[in-house]
């Protein structure tokens, strides 16, 4: 009886251990996937709550939602050699924008901040948040790592012009946050101690003159007020002091879901956007902000994990920048609310009530999954 070796075809073996699955095809990050979905159902039960119990804030809330998670998965599917080659484009739109909103913007509580088109206002600044970023990261992943001077200087360059258009609205925070993400990306690509250290001292030698010649007298107030709220109880210090009492109230097991006596009782403003950790922690205790804070925490790791495991350095330094962003607006947010930092229109990620800010953000989240799913040799 004769031997038959039995044996799939090697190449035929090949081909199929090849074949993407589904997912890969879409481009999708299953885990960073499933727990943006965690975290917005999360946002969307604390929102109800601190709406009042308002369903018409949900739905709005969920329909801002589902569109950012479409752009989200749109934005996955662009490769990453195509978003370098967007991306001074991308970044010259927006500056145009940004001098429309000058020009031609729509104010509202003292700022000039959206543009109008028909029945659709904007915020240009959001646009930024992922174009400086962009752009900067473009403008190092075609030269020498780390950074030499000349490439430092022209990266703080397309920093700083959007940078200082966005505080001319005047919008100080948002201004931060997005110089924040550029200089993320600046250390990702490595750029040396000597050059951290030197820009922390002309940080500090510059607080002065910023203090004196730089900063609104609004702005001025809100630092004052951070360190001593009582100083103006029914003032400016109202909602720092509104919001340490939930805090402080809601213990290690909170009230209890839609409890909230600060947000019912309209003691908290803003209880449904910047300050809805305190409705949180007033219901739900320090066992919900724990929660919340892992699931944040879970997000970070990945993003840090697509990070290290990019294939090519304009993918790294997007996804640390973006991921270090992400870890920034948490921390703004809550050290605002807890009293350590001055009150600044940042909210919560996922979880405030918002529009433009949401999509844009989960947009971010598509080039992070898009650096997840990348092949090697796909970009610069």
């Amino acid at each position: 009886m004769g031997d038959y070796v039995r044996q799939l075809p090697h190449q035929g073996s090949r081909d199929m251990a090849r074949r993407p699955s589904v997912i890969m095809r879409f481009h999708i990050d299953i885990p960073l996937l499933f727990l943006l979905i965690v975290l917005s159902g999360y946002g969307l039960m604390v929102l109800y709550s601190a709406s009042g119990q308002s369903m018409e804030a949900v739905y709005r809330q969920g329909s801002y939602l589902a569109l950012a998670f479409v752009v989200m998965i749109l934005a996955a599917q662009v490769s990453l050699k195509q978003y370098a080659t967007w991306a001074p484009w991308l970044f010259v739109a927006g500056v145009m924008l940004l001098v429309a909103v000058l020009l031609v913007g729509v104010g509202a509580k003292g700022a000039q901040r959206w543009l109008q088109v028909g029945a659709v206002r904007f915020q240009p600044s959001e646009i930024m948040k992922l174009s400086v970023p962009l752009v900067i990261a473009w403008f190092l992943a075609g030269r020498v790592l780390p950074p030499r001077f000349p490439a430092i200087l022209g990266a703080l360059v397309l920093l700083v012009v959007p940078a200082g258009l966005i505080v001319i609205q005047p919008d100080l925070g948002t201004s931060l946050l997005i110089a924040s993400s550029g200089l993320f990306v600046l250390f990702m690509a490595g750029i040396g101690w000597r050059y951290i250290f030197g820009a922390v001292v002309l940080a500090v030698a510059s607080a002065w003159p910023v203090w004196m010649y730089g900063l609104k007298e609004y702005q001025k107030q809100r630092i004052l007020t951070m360190f001593n709220p009582e100083s103006d109880k029914l003032g400016a210090g109202w909602n720092i002091i509104q919001s340490k009492t939930a805090i402080g109230s809601g213990g290690w097991d909170g009230k209890g879901w839609m409890q909230s006596t600060q947000s019912r009782l309209d003691f908290l403003p803003e209880s449904h956007t910047d300050f809805i950790i305190a409705v949180l922690a007033e219901e739900q205790g320090l066992r919900g902000i724990i929660l919340l804070m892992s699931i944040y925490l879970l997000i970070l790791l990945r993003g840090f994990w697509i990070g290290a495991h990019a294939q090519t350095s304009f993918g790294r330094m997007m996804a640390g920048s973006l991921t270090l962003t992400f870890f920034v607006y948490i921390f703004v947010n809550m050290g605002m609310v807890a009293g350590l930092l001055p009150v600044v229109g940042v909210p919560l990620p996922l979880v405030s009530a918002g529009g433009t800010s949401l999509v844009t953000l989960l947009a971010g989240f598509g080039v992070l999954m898009a650096i997840s799913t990348e092949k090697g040799g796909e970009s610069t």
